[in-house]
């Protein structure tokens, strides 16, 4: 049963190929030509090791593997099935990294931590999720379903399904294709701060003056 499902994922994965790679002719292409489906194949067989105890084994195959494709992926992570490595060259997936199903994951990202704390330190992807080129995701946090990650950006808190997030560090732009403005393009203007505090200090005085005139005349 365990090898009937390796073989399911390893065909959704030949399948993603093949939806989200234009370049790739065929399924005899992408499974000759494409590192990151070489890479997501023998990952299913050293997490199979992994999971059975054969912790050095594992390791071993997974060293082998970022090697030859250049993409590094920890036995321990939990992928699902239909996920696309596009350009994988730099891609790293840590221990415990888990990825959903149908998860899009350009060149140079990284999956990652941001200490050496035990336990689950690395993100959640949900499903149908897209990471672009160079982003960077770290910490124990999740990344709601259907969210985009914009390349180069840099991700440390939680992102909510359907967001789209971009920057350094990575904030929210769209949620479910809507606009958000999360930040204050403007700059501050010195001399228009002045002016407010001078127009500001002048009621004051007046109103004082006001009141004193009041005052005297009564």
């Amino acid at each position: 049963m365990k090898s009937l499902q390796a073989l399911s994922f390893i065909k959704s994965d030949l399948n993603a190929v093949m939806l989200h790679d234009p370049a790739t002719k065929n399924k005899f292409e992408a499974a000759l030509c494409s590192s990151g489906f070489h890479a997501l194949v023998m990952y299913r067989f050293f997490h199979f090791l992994h999971v059975h105890r054969y912790f050095l084994l594992a390791r071993i195959l997974s060293a082998l593997t970022r090697f030859f494709t250049g993409i590094e992926i920890h036995p321990g992570a939990t992928i699902g099935r239909g996920v696309f490595v596009d350009h994988g060259s730099g891609v790293v997936i840590g221990e415990t990294a888990v990825v959903g199903n149908n998860v899009i994951i350009y060149q140079g990202v990284t999956l990652g931590g941001t200490g050496k704390d035990k336990g689950k330190r690395h993100p959640t992807i949900e499903d149908d999720v897209m990471i672009s080129s160079g982003a960077k995701v770290l910490g124990p946090f999740t990344v709601g379903k259907g969210a985009k990650i914009g390349a180069g950006s840099i991700v440390l808190n939680e992102v909510p399904p359907g967001a789209t997030v971009v920057g350094v560090p990575g904030h929210i732009v769209k949620i479910a294709g809507k606009r958000i403005d999360e930040l204050n393009q403007s700059l501050p203007d010195p001399v228009e701060d002045d002016i407010e505090k001078l127009m500001a200090r002048i009621e004051t005085l007046e109103r004082k003056v006001a009141e004193l005139t009041a005052h005297n005349n009564g």
